[in-house]
């Protein structure tokens, strides 16, 4: 459990991270007014490139994690205090001397 917690924190920050390194897709708008790469077979952004496969990948890995600490985290069995039979109440020992 403890693992799959690492991996999913770690995947977390590589998505950001790809997704900060990735151009936006305004990047290419000149491309697309009169640029000489605007017909090309995969259109002006080129085909698929190592970073959005990577993204695809992590996101991927992403979302099963998310669903198995979902998952998991609906499934355990916690005892709560709310739930719990209440302790018996304890009295006070008699004064067994007299005077």
């Amino acid at each position: 459990m403890l693992f799959v917690k690492i991996i999913h924190i770690l995947v977390c920050v590589g998505l950001i991270l790809i997704v900060l390194l990735q151009t936006g897709k305004g990047a290419d708008m000149g491309a697309s007014f009169g640029g000489g790469s605007s017909q090309t077979l995969f259109g002006p952004s080129g085909g698929a490139t190592f970073l959005s496969k990577a993204t695809t990948a992590i996101a991927v890995i992403f979302m099963v994690t998310s669903l198995f600490l979902a998952y998991d985290s609906g499934t355990q069995k916690t005892d709560s205090v709310i739930t719990a039979p209440p302790a018996a109440e304890q009295s006070a020992p008699a004064d067994t001397q007299s005077e």
